[in-house]
């Protein structure tokens, strides 16, 4: 069996998930991810092919599993998201896609509350200040008894909410699975559109799945409606927001800062609009990044991988054919 390895933190990160990997005496090929269609393509072209991926945030389109087929029998993702896997042509070729939910949530959360605090403090012009042997000083907000707006109350969203009530901030959220246990236990009050959501809080943080339905809400237009100082966070996907509207209205004022930790094409490369802006802090896709978190995602993927290829139905599938 030969895999393809592309996903950095299960390969710098020491743990048990590198022995699951190991025992299944498989040929392995260490890139480091993640890679454009281009260098797939490349790297399926290259004599051997696969039987399978071990990935992270690479574009497997349609054509790099066509390229992939007839060896590729599965694809194990190191994560939950799913958005740069063609799942609609994998399915159709009847290939397994296989994900790790419920392991990183607690992590992405205490980040999303992270960046927060750093945007209403101002931690990364202050930081700035401080190196450069200056003593420059803004006033910040506090986030206790401000209002949060919660733009996908799943996992992660959920734990955002525990720990913002914790903080004595105000709870909204839009989700269109509504988990009403929940929203009581937290005093989490449902907004119904996105818009009413950004008009009415003074952070946002944005949760939820890439689709096409809301690829780019954040654009000029809805980010007129947000409140003038409104925070805006994301450790979702970069292609919830439009990022020069975003560079823009943190710019002009209208927004207090922007904290994310994705942005559209990774890694970033200048000139980008985030690049020279002080109020708007990106993180290089760590959210999910902990010795606790790469762990238990890693031992989930070299798991669902081993099981799969020998047999043993103890294994997640995303998606179904």
């Amino acid at each position: 069996m030969r895999v393809l390895l592309t996903t950095t933190s299960f390969q710098d990160t020491p743990g048990k998930h590198h022995e699951i990997l190991a025992q299944g005496g498989y040929e392995i090929v260490r890139q480091r991810g993640p890679l454009p269609e281009k260098k797939m393509l490349e790297l399926i072209g290259s004599p051997g092919g696969f039987d399978a991926f071990l990935c992270g945030d690479d574009d497997i389109t349609a054509r790099v599993i066509d390229a992939a087929l007839p060896r590729l029998r599965v694809i194990a993702k190191y994560g939950i998201g799913l958005d740069k896997i063609d799942l609609e042509h994998a399915s159709a070729k009847k290939i397994p896609v296989l994900n790790t939910p419920g392991v990183n949530h607690t992590t992405v959360a205490e980040h999303t509350i992270g960046l927060m605090i750093a945007v209403a403090k101002g931690f990364w012009f202050h930081a700035k200040s401080v190196k450069a042997g200056q003593w420059k000083r803004q006033t910040g907000y506090e986030l206790a008894d401000k209002t949060l707006g919660i733009l996908g109350l799943g996992r992660i969203g959920k734990e955002v909410a525990k720990r913002a009530a914790a903080m004595e901030m105000k709870l909204l959220a839009y989700d269109q699975y509504w988990d009403e246990g929940f929203a009581r236990e937290y005093d989490v009050r449902r907004i119904n559109s996105i818009d009413e959501i950004l008009r009415q809080s003074d952070v946002v943080t944005l949760h939820m799945n890439l689709t096409d339905d809301v690829r780019g809400c954040i654009n000029k237009k809805t980010l007129a409606v947000m409140r003038k100082n409104a925070i805006l966070v994301n450790t979702g996907r970069g292609g919830l927001v439009v990022e020069a509207d975003v560079a823009e209205a943190c710019k002009s004022g209208q927004l207090l800062g922007y904290g994310a930790d994705v942005i559209e094409e990774e890694p970033i490369k200048p000139p980008h609009p985030f690049m020279e802006i002080d109020n708007i802090i990106i993180t290089p896709h760590i959210a999910s990044r902990t010795y606790e978190s790469v762990q238990r995602q890693g031992v989930r993927a070299a798991l669902n991988l081993v099981n799969f290829l020998k047999g043993d139905k103890d294994y997640i599938q995303a998606n179904k054919f």
